[in-house]
């Protein structure tokens, strides 16, 4: 901007050019004259107007809006990357999101390699298969994991994981339904349930969402919520081995929890993701309690057995017994939502998918699980060695150690802090989970040995 303004004193006839019509006797040019009814123009300098940041029309999601902070695992990777920014020499051992660390066996990606170099050849190439999977996985899973059980082929829906899943049932389920889900459990199930409009909004006193039943879970209830005490909704989520507790429910309690959904004419979405880490006779699939069809979807992953968790693949069972309260069949919608949203889960990781369910793909699978139950075994002894209260392990990669009246995110950041290692706060799987943190066995030998190294230092 400029401005014009009267000088105090005389200038010299240097200044004559930028004055413009002012002129000097070139036998003086030195002379010195008074200017006193001269202006000189003054650059000036504004603050810019901040201009305001085109807008559409359309109006945010308001249950988006909802949400509480980020989703829990990008969360604490953020806090993970800034603790490494502050400490760029540290060494720091990753145990918090539950992800594999292994290789895949070679009797797996040899499956997946074979796959690969096939759709280069004419022979070999295939482009859009089946939305609900290739036929012959299918069958494989089938017969694998239920084969004395009567889920048939046609009842199975091959995914890229059990998360995605959740969400497709979702949208199949829609935002006038009511839903019930374990206190700790796996967020998914929650801010899904938020962002479908199922939900009140958050009441930040309880650390909880209205019109969503949060079923308890802890060590006083043997991690087994009170049936009793709990409202009657449409939808069930239930996660056995549970994530995070790790605590995996008995058959006598499944019982009474199909008839509990059976009841209520609920449908229970039963999350069988860490299946193959159970030891004792604790109920691998909902489908061995007599009257499940009638009531249960099961979602699963190959995620933690085969270390598909960049793969991506996993399978839904929907029941053709479960019916609508109209008698609609649940899996016809299920296959709608399917055929519109997915387009079928990668040939490779299908080939991969079949190469796990082979005899040698079994046995190369329960190697993997044996590896990471053998972490699970040293990181429960060393918090237990400690005089920790220490649950989960046995038939789960998930330590939940209880640090009675302290919050969670205060002791993640306090062993970030002080040991460089990366945890879970109890707290972000549900208010019950409050004062207590999950440790992953998912780790390299060597990491686990040294995390635990540093937890003994810290606490002992």
């Amino acid at each position: 901007m400029y401005s014009l303004m009267s000088p105090s004193s005389s200038i010299a006839s240097s200044s004559s050019s930028f004055l413009g019509q002012t002129h000097f006797s070139s036998r003086t040019p030195n002379a010195r004259l008074p200017m006193k009814d001269s202006w000189i123009c003054k650059c000036v300098t504004t603050p810019p107007t901040e201009k305001t940041a085109y807008t559409t029309k359309v109006s945010r999601n308001a249950n988006m809006a909802k949400l509480q902070a980020g989703y829990l695992f990008p969360e604490i990777a953020r806090r993970r990357s800034a603790h490494m920014l502050k400490y760029p020499d540290a060494q720091v051992i990753s145990l918090g999101i539950g992800d594999t660390t292994e290789p895949i066996p070679e009797d797996i990606t040899s499956g997946m390699a074979k796959k690969a170099h096939a759709l280069s050849t004419l022979e070999g190439y295939s482009g859009y298969g089946a939305e609900q999977g290739e036929k012959q996985l299918r069958a494989a899973i089938a017969s694998t994991y239920y084969g004395d059980l009567g889920i048939e082929e046609s009842e199975i829906f091959v995914s890229d994981g059990a998360k995605s899943d959740i969400s497709r049932l979702q949208v199949m389920f829609g935002s006038n339904v009511t839903m019930a889900v374990q206190d700790p459990s796996y967020p998914a199930y929650v801010d899904s349930s938020v962002i479908m409009g199922q939900t009140g909004q958050f009441q930040k006193d309880f650390e909880k969402f209205g019109n969503i039943e949060y079923m308890k879970c802890n060590p006083e209830n043997g991690f087994f919520p009170d049936l009793s005490a709990v409202s009657r909704t449409d939808i069930i989520f239930f996660c056995s081995p549970n994530n995070p507790t790790g605590s995996a429910a008995t058959r006598g309690q499944l019982t009474r929890l199909v008839q509990f959904a059976k009841d209520n004419g609920s449908i229970l979405v039963y999350d069988s993701a860490y299946a193959m880490y159970i030891s004792d006779d604790s109920p691998r699939s909902i489908f061995e309690i007599p009257g499940a069809k009638e009531v249960a979807i099961e979602v699963s992953s190959f995620s933690k057995y085969a270390g598909f968790t960049g793969v991506r693949l996993g399978w839904t069972v929907v029941p053709k017994k479960l019916l609508y309260s109209d008698g609609f069949p649940v899996a016809n919608d299920f296959n709608r939502i399917v055929c519109t949203t997915f387009n079928g889960a990668s040939n490779i990781s299908q080939a991969g998918g079949m190469a796990c369910l082979s005899p040698e793909g079994l046995e190369a699978m329960r190697k993997v699980v044996g590896f990471y139950k053998e972490n699970t075994s040293i990181i429960m002894e060393t918090f237990a060695s400690l005089g920790f209260s220490v649950y989960g392990g046995k038939n789960a990669p998930y330590v939940w150690v209880h640090f009675p009246g302290r919050s969670s995110w205060d002791v993640f950041s306090e062993i970030l802090e002080k040991t460089h290692v990366v945890t879970t706060p109890g707290s972000g799987f549900g208010p019950a989970g409050d004062g207590f943190i999950r440790v992953s066995a998912f780790g390299h030998r060597g990491n686990v040995l040294e995390a635990c190294k540093r937890f003994k230092q810290l606490y002992k």
